[in-house]
């Protein structure tokens, strides 16, 4: 099969397409045929050297993959051949084919194409458990998402309107503005103003009475996550989604005190490790929203298999709203 392949970490540079046998379905997995994968930071991150785990070089990278149950292997009968499937995956999705556990798969609604499932993967995982449950977010509650645009942050934005929050969007171009509204935000906030730790307070204030807001999630860290603290409502709840703004803010502690503020961490992979039986019932969930119109990703650009560096290209010069994809037969 056809598989773009890493050679060494590092860099996109790395990328080879090459001619490699295909995977064989071990105990408990199913081989997918491949129709679309996501392009993601986390991948960037993995190709870098600089992502938490890191399989052993060479390797195909690849995280999501949306496609056709082709083959089972001893011991998985939850899914047959021919059907339509999102699945999850340490790596290996940027290929023809990928054998994946049959736990990390979900099947798709008639009405989701490939394209859809794969852009619903990851970075809505990432936006369900960094709003319901590391930020505890109830009825009404007002949410800041920070670095609105990207892939988890436009996600997040429209799961967050979709559970009936008032929703900010911080962004750091304004150009992005009509496309993060047109997705489900209340409000914009301006990253991109000076002296950020009065001005986004003062943002979020004129919007909340003053009161603040409930949730920040973010995903950018630096600058933005110090600022954003500091304009959470009395019990507000601040989520650490990664840090695209590469300094990893200390946080004073005092003032999680004096505010009776709670700030959390959201690393996807470990409720995959840790809680599959949530990961499902949260995929569940976000497909019936999908179905009920309430959910529809935003697909910026779609990918051949042999311009995967290109995709990523665009993911570390930050041009992407919403998501881009790895299409297959393109």
């Amino acid at each position: 099969m056809r598989a773009c392949v890493l050679t060494s970490l590092g860099s996109t540079a790395a990328l080879q397409m090459q001619d490699i046998a295909d995977p064989v379905p071990g105990s408990g997995e199913v081989l997918i045929d491949v129709r679309a994968a996501g392009v993601t930071y986390a991948d960037l991150l993995v190709i870098e050297g600089k992502y938490q785990a890191l399989p052993q070089i060479p390797f195909v990278p690849g995280k999501e993959v949306a496609g056709i149950v082709t083959a089972t292997g001893p011991g998985a009968d939850r899914f047959k051949p021919g059907m339509r499937v999102l699945a999850f995956a340490q790596h290996g999705a940027y290929a023809e084919r990928v054998a994946v556990a049959q736990d990390s798969c979900f099947a798709l609604p008639e009405s989701m194409s490939y394209t859809d499932a794969a852009a619903m993967g990851i970075a809505y995982q990432t936006a369900y458990f960094a709003l319901m449950d590391r930020g505890q977010y109830r009825q009404g509650e007002s949410v800041l998402v920070t670095g609105a645009s990207g892939g988890v942050g436009l996600a997040a934005v429209q799961f967050a309107k979709a559970k009936g929050a008032t929703v900010l969007a911080g962004l750091t171009t304004l150009s992005k503005a009509a496309a993060v509204t047109a997705n489900g935000a209340d409000h914009i906030i301006d990253l991109s103003r000076p002296d950020l730790g009065k001005s986004l307070r003062e943002q979020v204030h004129a919007v909340t009475q003053r009161r603040g807001v409930d949730i920040v999630l973010d995903p950018i860290g630096a600058d933005v996550f110090d600022a954003a603290l500091r304009a959470l409502a009395w019990r507000g709840r601040a989520v650490v989604i990664g840090f695209v703004g590469e300094r990893i803010p200390a946080i004073k502690t005092n003032y999680l005190l004096i505010k009776n503020i709670a700030a959390s961490g959201l690393y996807w992979d470990s409720y995959v490790q840790y809680a599959p039986q949530e990961t499902a019932a949260a995929q569940r969930e976000l497909f019936a929203l999908y179905v009920a119109g309430k959910l529809k990703p935003a697909i910026m650009e779609t990918f051949a298999l042999a311009d995967t560096a290109r995709a990523f290209g665009r993911i570390s010069r930050r041009e992407v709203i919403g998501r881009i994809l790895i299409e297959l037969g393109k």
